[in-house]
């Protein structure tokens, strides 16, 4: 998506969010991300706040309306969403501004710990009923193998998009970019970071061992990963195949080899 500075809203915009987070002194238009058109750091008299916004017509504003939602059932670790507003054309988040930088997965790396802890708290949390999230046996469907998506179901409210650019680092981990919350069994948030490992140059059994440390991960029934591993491979897959961007290449080899490695998996 085009990446537009905070400056060229409209002016309406601007207001409005003059109004909720104070005059506006300067801006700084953040660097990486992928899914908004503004993402901005603004100096206020009031404080530091963090914009994000989308076109309220562009297809993906209902991912940014369900982060909106999902916010207030966060861990404390997240972010706090000050306002959500829509205006001029324009669907808009105000958050809190938290000091880190993005989290270093390589192997060795002192930042693991901390993603741990940090997706071990979410591991502890219920997705809500009351918002329109889609489950983890919805979200895999079409990529299962036949018969096996109901094997992904759960209670436990999951990121699923566990990036390092997804997670900020201070003195803790701290999770961020929620536009994927999803309702499924709590395994599914340490597979996904198994993924992510093996992109940042682990192998299998250094992931694996990273993974180990969720008791939902210990405790995950084998026909299940498999049929969550086989999904991802087939996802990634596809993704690779409409895009020959090399990294989306490279997921897509190891979810193959995770998917692989999962048939080993204990059976429970």
């Amino acid at each position: 998506m085009l990446r537009r500075h905070f400056h060229d809203l409209p002016s309406e915009a601007r207001q409005v969010i003059a109004d909720k987070a104070g005059p506006v002194r300067a801006a700084r238009t953040a660097e990486g991300g992928l899914n908004s058109g503004v993402a901005a750091f603004i100096d206020t008299d009031d404080g530091p706040v963090f914009v994000k916004g989308i076109p309220s017509d562009h297809p993906q504003a209902p991912a940014q309306r369900r982060e909106a939602a999902i916010a207030p059932h966060l861990p404390r670790s997240c972010p706090r969403l000050y306002w959500h507003i829509e205006t001029a054309g324009w669907d808009l988040l105000g958050y809190e501004v938290l000091q880190g930088r993005h989290a270093d997965y390589a192997p060795g790396s002192a930042d693991l710990p901390m993603v741990v802890d940090a997706v071990q708290e979410l591991q502890e949390i219920t997705a809500p009923t009351d918002i329109a999230i889609k489950t983890a046996e919805q979200r895999w469907a079409m990529y299962a193998p036949p018969g096996t998506a109901d094997l992904l179901a759960g209670h436990t409210l999951l990121h699923t998009d566990l990036a390092p650019h997804n997670v900020l680092i201070d003195n803790r981990a701290h999770l961020i970019d929620w536009a994927w919350p999803t309702r499924g069994a709590a395994w599914i948030d340490p597979a996904v970071l198994i993924l992510r490992l093996l992109e940042a140059g682990h192998s299998l059994t250094s992931a694996a061992s990273v993974a180990h440390q969720f008791p939902s991960w210990r405790n995950a029934p084998g026909p299940a990963v498999q049929a969550f591993t086989a999904a991802n491979a087939a996802a990634w897959a596809e993704i690779s195949r409409a895009d020959s961007a090399p990294w989306k290449a490279a997921m897509a080899r190891h979810a193959s080899a995770f998917e692989t490695w999962a048939k080993t998996f204990p059976a429970r």
